[in-house]
């Protein structure tokens, strides 16, 4: 018995000695693009860094206030750069905004290229859908700038500019 529990050490010993000699692997050092997404949430805490300006923080758990300029950035979907995608934004015009601009033009740019704008007179819920050219998704990340054309200024009770509200923004395969 004492041999078993003897040989029962030594290999328990040696197993965690052979552990300790490996050479240690150096971390694996992410681009920053590493962890980009294709379709972002506004709520997702995952996403924070890829609303990249022009948003305000989250409310209800759920959507994001924009300004009348904001950026997202995304990761193009798999064979973009061969079959081109689809940008979709998500949002809401909401009452108060229309009733004070009476009407909105939405426009974006992928990686600089002007893509159709938009103009919206009704408020509720809204999906803006456009075409991108496969030129315009060669690379890891793509900059998606938006631009409103009208849009609520600061006031006494709201410090905010407020432009409409977004719950999400991706880029889908074709």
């Amino acid at each position: 018995m004492r041999r078993l529990a003897l040989l029962l050490f030594c290999c328990v010993l040696l197993s965690s000695i052979g552990c300790k000699s490996r050479r240690k692997r150096p971390p694996v050092q992410l681009t920053e693009e590493a962890g980009l997404a294709s379709v972002i949430q506004a709520a997702d805490p995952r996403a924070a860094s890829q609303f990249v300006k022009g948003f305000h923080v989250v409310e209800n758990n759920s959507w994001r206030w924009t300004t009348h300029a904001f950026t997202v950035t995304l990761r193009p979907p798999r064979n973009a750069a061969q079959n081109g995608a689809r940008l979709m934004l998500t949002f809401v015009i909401p009452d108060v905004v229309l009733e004070k601009v009476h009407s909105m033009k939405l426009s974006a740019k992928v990686n600089g290229l002007d893509l159709p704008p938009e103009q919206y007179t009704n408020a509720g819920a809204k999906t803006f859908t456009r075409d991108v050219p496969a030129s315009a998704l060669s690379g890891e990340a793509a900059t998606v700038d938006f631009t409103l054309d009208k849009f609520l200024p600061p006031t006494a009770n709201d410090q905010r500019e407020l432009g409409i509200i977004v719950s999400a923004a991706g880029l889908e395969a074709k």
